[in-house]
């Protein structure tokens, strides 16, 4: 044991590694819309679970699940159903 609390989290920057396996632009600037209670804001003020299999990304307001995800050895599994809309900036 680690001493660690399973509601201890971290913020949404955590994600940049993984996601940028994924995508070509910095999606932790990009702006999320809470499916359940319409906050948007950057990814990385999310909260970051990494506790589960994988990553768990809260919304900092309700505490709702907006992103997951999962890596598997050939595989990356993306779940963004908890978010309305994600506006990803791109490069001019």
């Amino acid at each position: 044991m680690t001493g660690e609390r399973i509601d201890d989290y971290l913020d949404g920057n955590d994600l940049a590694g993984p996601l940028a396996e994924l995508f070509a632009v910095d999606v932790t600037v990009a702006t999320g819309r809470c499916a359940s209670c319409g906050l948007a804001g950057p990814v990385a003020m999310l909260r970051v679970y990494p506790h589960a299999p994988g990553l768990v990304a809260r919304c900092p307001g309700c505490e709702e699940v907006m992103l997951r995800l999962v890596r598997t050895p050939d595989r990356a599994y993306l779940d963004l159903r908890g978010m309305l809309t994600l506006a990803i900036p791109l490069p001019a």
